[in-house]
This record gives C-alpha cells, structure tokens and sequence, in this order.
C-alpha cells in the first residue's frame, strides 16, 4: 500500500472514508546518471538504489593551479572515510557524495563548478558563505559542540579554547545544516535513494530532511564520542538534537558505550524506551522503529597494501631503520587536538628515562602532529605545550647523536609515515578521550605487511592504549592505560620495550585479525544492509508530519489505522450495552501544562454525568498516589480509581471506601 504524508495531525480520517490518493510518478532528480537501454530479450536486473553519502567536507583534494578549469586542480582525497566506505557498497550502486568544498577551493563556487565536479568525481558541492561557514564550523562545531561531546563542559568562556552555547552559533549550526538540505532536495529521489549522513556537523540534518521527505531512507552516523547524559542534558537544545537523531531510520556509534549513552539520553530526556531483540536495539519513537547499531569504523586494507608496496615506502622504511639502529623506537601519531594527550605522552616519556636509566640513550619516541583540523587559542596551547615539554626533555637526557622526543610538526608524507609505523616496535595512543582512533588499526598492518626490512621471522607489535578511545574494546591484546597517570604510561611503555618476543606476537596475530576481516569495506557492507533492514516497512505504512522547527517528527502508521471520529464513536457508544471508559489523568482529563492538578468542578460534574449512566464502568487510571486521588474525586461516589499506575485499584460503585488493596 502507498504511503500517505501529510503535515497536519489533526487531518487524519478513517481509512475507509477518505481514499488514498493515486500514486504520483517519481519526481525526476535534477542531477541523475541514466543507463543504456536494456536489451529486450535478455533484460537486465534493476540497479541498485543510490547511496547518498553526506559529509561536511567532499572527499576531495584541491591544489591551486592557473592552468586547471576553475583555477584548481582536484584529487580524490582516498583517506577519508566517506571516500573509502565506498569498497563496501554494491559495485554497480551509483554513489553520489553531498558536502563542502575544501577551504582552499570555496571561494571559487560557482553552478559551473558543480557540475564539474559531478561529472568527474561524483561529488556535489554545498556553498556555505563564508561567514556562515567559519561561525557554523569554528564556532559551534569545533569550540562548542566538539569539547562538549569530548565531555569537555565550557564553564567560563576562555575555558582551553571552548566557547560557551550562543544562540546565534546555534542558529548558524542550523542554517548550514538546512542548506545541506536544500542541495538535498535538489537531487534526491526519496522513494529510491539511501542517504547516509556523517558526524556532528550534521546532527540536525535528519529533521531538515524528514520534514520535507517523511519516506525518506536516512541513516547517521556519529564518528565522535556520544557523552554520557549527565554531560549531555548541559545543552540548552539538548533535546533538538536527541530527536534530530530519531529521525533517522538507522543511528550507528563505534562502541557499546557511546550508544548505551544515546539511548540513556533517550530515556531521561524524552521518556522514550528501547527493545533489544536478536542482536537489533531499536527504539519506538512515534509509531516508527528507530534502529541503533554498533559498529567501529575499520580502515582501508587496499589502500594501506598499496602505500606499503610502492617502492618510495621500502627506501623510506630503510632509511628510518638505519637512522634509529640500535635504538628501541616507539611512534605516536595524532591530530594536533586538545584531546589527543600530546603532552601526556612527552610527560610519560620523561617519567620513563627517570625511572629507567637503562634506556637513556636508547628508547625514543617519535612523534608526528597531524595538521589541526579548527583553529583558536586552544590548539596553540597544544603546541606550544607540546614543543615546551619535548624541548626540556631532550635538553635533560639528550646527547650527542641522541634525542628521546622527536617532534615531526611539519609535512610528512604517506610514505614517510609508514616507514615510521613499519620501524617501531610500539605505539603509544594517550588520547584523554577520542571517538574511534584508527591509529592502532594502521599500525598494526603496517607492521605486519611491510617486508623492507627483510626479516623473514614471525611479525610482532605491541601497542600502548588509552582506555578512554574508541578503539580500545576491540584490541583486547594493547596494553591499556589512564592517559592521565602519568607513571602508568611510563610504566606501560616500559612493559612494552620489555615484553618477551613471543608474546609480542601473540598480540599482534590477535590484532591482525580482527583488523585485517573488520575493515571499513565490512563496516560500510554491514550499516548499508542494517539501513536497507530499517527501511523496508516504509512503504507499508502511512506517514504524517507533525510539530515545527526542531520538534518536527513524524507518525507512522499502519495502513488500517482509523482515527477515532465523532461520527463512528456516538453510533457504536449508543448501540452498546456494557461499556468500559478508561480515562488517563495527567495529559488526558487534566492539560500536562497545568500548574493545579486537583480536578474542576466542570470535570467532576462531567465525570458523575459518565458515572450515572448504569450501562457505564468509569476508571481514572493515573501513577498518582491513592490518598491524593481519594481526596480529589470523593464526589465521583460511582468512579473507579487506578492509582500508582494500576498498583492499587478501587472498584466502581463502591462509595467513598478506602482501596481494598494492591494487585
């Protein structure tokens, strides 16, 4: 049966009443690929669907160049995760990628443009201007919302760089999130697509979407940490943001625990409860089923296979070797983040050559800073500390030909950074708190793929984990630490130098594994088929719209509900002889918005005119107490009373008695 849309509650009629409108032919996308025309005796099955990947930034790279059309000249950017979760998807799905321009390039938007890019990359540019973008991203996003979900509360407004909540921040967090919107509905084809929306930029987007598309087939997923309640009831439009995620058909999360935390959120905030059958979380949420998966991003094995077999890599992988010979080399590798624990690490390292003189001269820990991904007070304190502490150890226990902290804060190449990779012995991750964190994953196939070394004998690795990182349940073999305690990295980094071979490789076999069969092909494979699962009962059901702004959702029903009408009620009210009339109290008999609940005498009045009917059984049923509900209807001497929720219970037609008991 057809879906039915429409915006107004209130307009819903019986189903046998007002017919259900002819379906309309598919609204034609603006922007569509079309196939060559099948063969008529040998007809070819339909296409799959398209998948819709929605991210705030395209999977591409930009390089200014006057000889390039439109003054730029555009790769694909092969290491983001919206590009690689592509080896996932069905080889003959047409894919169409929805997000912003890199920096260096949104100046030059322009419909032209667009269509360049569509043609040769499959990517269609959103243009946000840039005030908008720089208040959107670097206001909100990154000094805002990014902290707060790394449980990092604003408190004061110079608190590290954070910002405390700003309306108009917000309201600049919406209107880009409506402009991704906008270039949405330009192209999608509701009934059809799959559209899968990435990360917090774009935590409203559901709603935008499901207002205009109710039917729409809409999966997110959040690749930062989701706080625990406590941290995430702190924002004023907490709840906006809760039931942005609800209008979403598949809600996916990295781990157990940012999940349990979406839907504790769930519960406090909305009252709303889950159901976890056959390994499925679902949540009811307006007569729709909203699924929770849990899964973590995996990495990209071709792309990494292909890094470590270019022979730039090998030379690179020997000079490293050669240059730290003798050495017992760690490597560390983040984004230059509040986050990432950079100093920690260098503080870990100090308290290492302290407590073990042995390695002065011999342990080194290699460092390289990601570029930073915002900007602000806050990620310059992150270097400056992180320069400072290196420069006072290496001035400590520093030599001639020996440096314990190398800081790699400049260009590194891909190349570069597995040689790195494939030359330590241990990774050191001290994040004080991160989403997923890849890191270990690329380490560990590094390590085992590269052969430039030459070494023939079993490959062993040995990481060195923060507890409070995504990735840390499933590398069950790392060695976890409190970034915090600084003596237990110490500690643990010198487990790790010390570990007996053997069982070095016993963990790296274990973490092989599961890196090398959970990649970012399998995860992508597994929310597209999990997405497609939480669709399939669309077009069964009939939708309607209600609420404004961010309160918008949508009510699913099933194609024989009726709604209750004057006209069916009176007819089959007379015609019966033996009626019951349950009636709920708060919300129900009394609005929820009232500030006195005690009931008015034009209820009361209402209620003994129900009660005098002998064809007529009347309960108030209601979670308020016995005594308070006594009191309030001893008028009703022929009202039926369940109070706490039906605990206690007081029969009709027994006059002002007190509750017999409980049930």
């Amino acid at each position: 049966m057809p879906s039915l849309s429409c915006h107004n509650f209130l307009e819903l009629a019986a189903a046998d009443e007002v017919p259900l409108p002819s379906p309309t032919p598919l609204r034609l996308p603006r922007v569509m690929s079309v196939a060559s025309p099948a063969s008529p005796t040998s007809p070819s099955p339909p296409a799959p669907p398209r998948r819709v990947i929605v991210s705030h930034r395209l999977p591409l790279r930009a390089a200014p160049d006057p000889a390039a059309p439109f003054g730029f000249a555009f790769t694909v950017d092969a290491g983001t995760v919206a590009y690689q979760l592509r080896s996932g998807l069905p080889a003959n799905a047409p894919v169409l990628h929805i997000g912003t321009l890199p920096a260096t390039a949104a100046e030059a938007a322009s419909d032209e443009l667009s269509n360049y890019l569509l043609a040769n990359f499959s990517c269609l540019p959103v243009y946000l201007p840039s005030d908008l973008h720089h208040r959107f991203y670097h206001g909100f996003c990154k000094h805002y919302l990014w902290p707060l979900l790394h449980y990092l509360l604003p408190l004061t407004p110079s608190s590290l760089g954070g910002l405390p909540f700003q309306r108009t921040l917000y309201h600049s967090f919406l209107s880009a999130n409506r402009a991704f919107a906008d270039r949405l509905t330009e192209v999608l084809t509701p009934d059809e697509d799959l559209v899968w929306i990435h990360d917090y930029h774009l935590l409203a987007l559901p709603t935008f979407l499901r207002k205009r598309f109710p039917r729409a087939k809409v999966g997110f997923f959040l690749h930062s940490p989701f706080p625990s309640s406590e941290i995430f009831r702190t924002i004023p439009v907490r709840d906006d943001l809760v039931r942005a995620l609800l209008n979403a058909d598949l809600v996916g999360f990295h781990t157990f625990d940012y999940a349990r935390h979406f839907l504790s959120a769930c519960s406090r905030l909305l009252g709303l409860d889950y159901q976890s059958k056959r390994g499925y979380i679902g949540i009811e949420y307006y007569g729709r089923t909203v699924k929770v998966k849990i899964l973590p991003v995996g990495i990209d094995m071709g792309q990494l296979r292909s890094v470590v077999s270019a022979p730039e890599t090998g030379d690179a992988v020997r000079r490293v070797a050669e240059a730290y010979k003798g050495r017992r080399l760690m490597i560390g590798v983040d984004d230059v983040d509040l986050f990432k624990g950079i100093g920690l690490k260098f503080l870990a390292m100090e308290q290492l050559l302290v407590e073990h003189p042995e390695l002065r001269g011999r342990a080194v820990l290699v460092q390289i800073a990601n570029p930073a991904r915002s900007e602000g007070r806050d990620v310059q304190g992150v270097q400056d500390e992180a320069r400072a502490i290196s420069a006072r150890v290496n001035a400590r226990f520093g030599t001639p030909g020996y440096t314990p902290i190398v800081l790699l804060d400049g260009p590194v190449t891909a190349q570069e950074k597995a040689a790195y990779y494939a030359a330590a012995e241990c990774c050191v991750v001290s994040a004080v708190r991160d989403g997923l964190n890849r890191i270990p994953y690329i380490y560990t196939v590094l390590r085992q793929e590269s052969n430039a070394l030459g070494d023939d004998a079993p490959k062993r690795s040995v990481i060195v984990l923060s507890e409070f990182v995504g990735c840390s349940p499933s590398l069950s073999g790392a060695i976890r630490v409190n970034p915090w305690s600084v003596e237990s990295v110490a500690e643990a980094m010198n487990a790790a130098l010390r570990m007996p071979e053997a069982e070095q490789r016993l963990r790296h076999e274990k973490h092989y594994k599961y890196v090398s069969t959970h990649d970012v092909a399998y995860w992508a494979k597994s929310f597209d088929q999990d997405l497609q699962r939480a669709c399939k009962d669309h077009f069964s059901r009939r939708h309607w719209g209600i609420g404004f702004g961010m309160s918008f959702k949508v009510v699913a029903l099933g194609p024989n509900f009726r709604r209750l009408s004057v006209e069916h009620i009176v007819p089959s009210y007379r015609r019966t002889e033996n009626r019951l009339v349950l009636l709920d109290y708060d919300g129900t008999v009394m609005p929820e918005n009232s500030i006195d609940k005690a009931p008015s005498s034009e209820v009361i009045s209402v209620l003994n005119r129900l009660c005098e009917d002998p064809k007529n059984r009347v309960f108030i049923v209601s979670g308020r107490g016995k005594d308070e509900l006594s009191k309030w209807f001893a008028p009703c001497e022929k009202l039926g009373i369940a109070a706490e929720h039906g605990y206690f219970t007081r029969p009709a037609v027994q006059l002002r008695v007190s509750f017999e008991g409980s049930l």
